[in-house]
């Protein structure tokens, strides 16, 4: 199957902290959330089919502002902050809350949000509490268990199904991953089209 999104061009913008900082407001924005070394960057580099695009690292915590992408200048990705146990300061992860927060509550052109949970881990209060957040500002959810390279096929089966029992959701609604193989870029970049574009 053909990628819905053939990328052509992969860019950087900035990096921002407040509304005042943002890009333009000129394209539909997708966000990406996750625990801090869930792979979340290693996710948007397979998407956009660069190696580096977003940096990634072996120590959580590392990216600490809203990052801003571009891709064929037709929609908007944004790398969030990752938490939980990442290695900084509480103090700096104490801002990080309002930061997002304040992005989520105010970006008129999000679209939707990647929320990004390891295949090996059960969900924790971090992944619920952001779910529910969602929920309550009727934000688009797509959500995805990566590093599923780490289990067999029949064991990925097994972890989709309990993650999405564990919801309350059917478990095609969740988006197996990997960024070794990228097994599942396809499907997951027809479900960021579908959201950026208003497809219901």
């Amino acid at each position: 199957m053909n990628s819905p999104m053939q990328v052509t061009s992969a860019q950087f913008v900035k990096s921002a902290v407040q509304p005042s900082d943002y890009p333009p407001p000129d394209l539909p924005e997708i966000a990406f959330a996750g625990r801090s070394n869930v792979g979340k960057s290693s996710l948007i580099n397979i998407l956009v089919a660069r190696k580096r695009l977003v940096r990634t690292s072996r120590t959580p915590g590392r990216t600490r502002l809203l990052n801003f992408f571009t891709v064929n200048d037709r929609i908007g990705l944004v790398d969030l902050p990752g938490y939980g146990y990442a290695r900084v300061p509480a103090a700096e992860q104490r801002k990080w809350g309002p930061m997002v927060e304040n992005y989520l509550t105010s970006r008129t052109t999000l679209r939707g949000v990647v929320l990004i949970m390891d295949i090996r881990r059960d969900p924790g209060e971090g992944e619920r509490d952001l779910i529910a957040f969602l929920a309550a500002h009727r934000h688009r959810l797509i959500p995805v268990l990566t590093k599923a390279d780490k289990l067999s096929r029949a064991r990925q089966g097994r972890r989709r199904s309990a993650v999405a029992e564990s919801f309350g959701w059917p478990p095609a609604d969740l988006f197996v991953f990997s960024a070794r193989t990228r097994q599942g870029r396809e499907a997951l970049w027809a479900a960021i089209v579908e959201a950026a574009e208003g497809i219901a």
